[in-house]
């Protein structure tokens, strides 16, 4: 499944989706065929397949496009990594950053990838927990290095805006692999880089 950084929508499944968004929109109450209403089932297809679009991506082949043979064994970190995801159970956003580190055996990949891989699993109707553990394996996977560690910092929709409505809670994840789990040394300074240790 090669990845291709495009934008494109599926025009079945776009009218598909949008007779369901029609549909919905009625059974909540309102008149789908209002002018501010007309052009909002299309879009709110099209929007859904963008924000689901990781399904049609592999985050293997994204790693694969820019692996480099590289002798360097000293921990890489990509930090920060914006992420926008849909929860599966309210299907509503959460949104947050990842924080991402290897330590290579051989082989590294391009920086940016790091990033797209996150885009691609956060792309999909997720839970955080699992969403962390996806990245980390496909990295482990496919780059074989010494260890990979994650953490995602993530504000969920479903409890601010419904729920509990707590606005300022914030959930951590993490996931690690390799020496990011027997060398607590390790695991101490991707903790102090990404601020979660002092």
């Amino acid at each position: 499944m090669a990845y291709k950084d495009i934008e494109q929508y599926d025009a079945q499944t776009t009218a598909e989706l949008q007779k369901h968004y029609s549909e919905i929109l009625r059974l909540l109450g309102e008149d789908p065929g209002r002018e501010g209403l007309l052009k909002t089932p299309e879009r709110v297809a099209r929007s859904m397949q963008f924000f689901t679009k990781g399904y049609n991506e592999s985050g293997e082949e994204i790693l694969k496009q820019a692996m480099f043979k590289e002798e360097y064994r000293q921990m890489v970190l990509v930090k920060d990594i914006e992420l926008y995801s849909m929860c599966e159970h309210h299907m509503l956003p959460f949104y947050g950053k990842a924080h991402v580190a290897y330590i290579p055996d051989g082989y590294i990949t391009g920086l940016s990838k790091i990033a797209r891989v996150v885009e691609t699993y956060a792309r999909r109707l997720q839970v955080q927990e699992r969403l962390t553990v996806q990245i980390r394996d496909c990295i482990q996977q496919t780059l074989n290095p010494l260890g990979v560690a994650v953490v995602i910092e993530a504000a969920h929709m479903c409890m601010q805006m419904r729920g509990v409505s707590k606005q300022h809670s914030v959930t951590t994840t993490s996931a690690f692999t390799g020496v990011f789990l027997k060398d607590m040394r390790t695991r101490s300074e991707f903790l102090r880089l990404i601020g979660l240790d002092s």
